[in-house]
């Protein structure tokens, strides 16, 4: 995809002067463009909760192989125990109904939020072994909708043991070799990082430990460049990226959205957008789809400010153009 000066303009533009770096690219029918500023086309940015979409695709993945069915529970793939949640099921994670906490109370979430303020520090960090205790010890409630990201850490961890490997692994062999993208990974470790990782920032300016750790890469912990997610995105449009079905989705979510397997469906101004976004210490994401116009937008920021509703405007503004402004529902 072309690098292009007036994109890079227009997000500049929109976000304000407070995002000093960040990416963005546009999918239309014909084509695409990406452009930053303060950073090359190859940076990688930590998508944050844009994993979760990245997870929902491999687990469509994996029921469509039949390496795990609709009654799967996490208590068949991973070595829970007689627990309650060893009863959970994948699909009801994959549509964040499953009743399990947004975080365990073991992971004393308070503390690490406060630590993230003050110091930057990572809040997340766990292996999977202490994943894997954390749900040991978890209450499961009653299931309604309901977002977490512990339930979608283990979500990742369960499809990979189905696939006798690791998530990471799974990130690598099933959509970025596919997809050939070059800087699309899941680091478990600081040391893991490529040259060219960002480093994120909060609304101040002030910097923040990168979001590593083997537990947190399903629901938080991939990182991409915005050439890799412009292609993701237009593979998503094209209806040639693995996992496809998670964008269909299943159930109510929220007053007035719906979610298939991690992906959220929302009507805007009469148009269906499907979409997630991600937030991180020091970064917010942004992927967004208008199915029906083969349009798609993702803005990526190094700074933790977010970028949501530029999103949606971006994505409307390349709608409107694209139809040439003859499609009474476009904005």
């Amino acid at each position: 995809m072309a690098s292009d000066e007036r994109l890079a303009a227009r997000v500049g533009e929109m976000l304000g002067p407070r995002h000093r770096v960040f990416a963005a690219a546009t999918v239309v029918p014909t084509g695409g463009t990406v452009a930053t500023q303060g950073a090359g086309l190859d940076a990688d940015f930590e998508i944050a909760s844009v994993s979760k979409g990245i997870t929902g695709l491999l687990y469509a993945e994996a029921l469509a192989r039949e390496e795990i069915g609709p009654d799967s529970t996490l208590g068949a793939l991973l070595p829970l125990g007689e627990v309650p949640a060893a009863r959970v099921t994948l699909a009801s994670i994959s549509a964040h109904r499953s009743g399990l906490p947004g975080l365990p109370k073991s992971a004393q979430p308070l503390r690490r939020t406060v630590a993230l303020w003050r110091y930057g520090s990572n809040p997340y960090g766990e292996s999977l072994e202490q994943l894997l205790a954390q749900a040991r010890g978890v209450e499961v409630g009653e299931p309604r909708a309901r977002y977490s990201n512990f339930e979608f850490e283990l979500l990742g961890h369960a499809i990979a043991s189905a696939a006798g490997t690791t998530f990471a692994e799974l990130v690598r062999t099933r959509l970025a070799d596919p997809l050939g993208l070059g800087c699309c990974y899941v680091p478990a470790t600081i040391d893991e990082l490529r040259a060219d990782a960002l480093t994120g920032r909060s609304r101040r300016g002030a910097p923040r430990q990168p979001w590593t750790g083997e537990a947190l890469g399903p629901a938080g912990g991939i990182r991409a460049c915005i050439r890799d997610m412009a292609t993701v995105a237009a593979a998503l449009l094209a209806g040639s990226a693995p996992g496809i079905a998670a964008l269909d989705p299943v159930a109510p979510f929220g007053r007035s959205a719906r979610i298939g397997a991690g992906w959220i469906t929302t009507e805007v101004n009469g148009r269906e957008i499907t979409w997630h976004n991600g937030g991180s210490g020091g970064f917010r994401s942004w992927l967004g789809l208008d199915r029906a116009a083969g349009t798609g937008v993702v803005i990526l920021s190094a700074t933790s400010i977010s970028v949501d509703r530029h999103g949606f405007a971006l994505l409307a503004d390349h709608t409107t153009t694209t139809s040439g402004g003859n499609d009474g529902n476009s904005r």
